[in-house]
């Protein structure tokens, strides 16, 4: 039996929540097919709307692409807000924000496809972007406010720079998601099991605080 399309009039109802589905549809579809193979048409076939509300909302596919980026870092900086650094000691802070970097890039590969499609095009869209550019701005300067608490306390070591930690971060949690067909290809899947992720997010966390704490 053929399944039935959800209706397509909750749009008149919750423009709000269509989009939000629009934009979830598309990460989707552009993390799986990148910028040039998506389609509007598959987009919508995700959704309960139609292509022709999709180009309402968003104008242009380049245009849904950008929103779709843009909730993509929104997403992770938020996660990475309701931490609470602020409220924790700098060294349970770090561990913290290093295990939630691991864990929401394990949970989200769309996050990191979408990334690394975005740096095929040479950051172009990013680069565009302002609400991207003031969410990492934040996320630098949480970082830096954090170094410099553990600095005060006497646990970190002077003369860590923010962009190179957050880089550090990114470069672990990120690669254990890029370069997981490959890397589970060549030498096998143990480290991709529950207990293999459990292990790698630990020794993630060990190395960054092994690089800034006072030694």
């Amino acid at each position: 039996m053929e399944e039935k399309r959800k209706p397509k009039s909750s749009w008149k109802q919750d423009p709000e929540r269509v989009k939000a589905e629009i934009i979830k549809a598309a990460m989707a579809e552009f993390a799986q097919n990148g910028l040039s193979g998506a389609k509007i048409d598959d987009i919508s076939a995700r959704t309960s709307t139609s292509k022709r509300m999709i180009y309402y909302y968003f104008e242009d596919k380049e245009a849904l692409y950008l929103r779709a980026l843009e909730a993509a870092y929104s997403k992770v900086r938020q996660g990475e807000e309701k931490l609470d650094l602020d409220g924790l000691p700098p060294v349970e802070a770090l561990e913290r924000l290093v295990a939630f970097t691991f864990d929401h890039h394990r949970k989200n590969p769309d996050f990191i496809r979408m990334v690394m499609i975005e740096n095929v095009h040479h950051a172009e869209f990013l680069n565009a972007s302002q609400v991207i550019r003031g969410l990492n701005k934040k996320a630098v300067g949480r970082l830096e406010t954090l170094i410099e608490r553990g600095q005060v306390s006497g646990d970190f070591r002077d003369e860590i720079d923010p962009v190179e930690l957050h880089w550090q971060i990114s470069a672990i949690s990120v690669f254990n998601v890029s370069n997981r067909p490959t890397f589970s290809s060549l030498f096998g899947k143990s480290l991709y099991t529950r207990e293999g992720q459990d292990r790698l997010r630990a020794r993630a966390v060990s190395m960054v605080l092994g690089d800034v704490l006072k030694r």
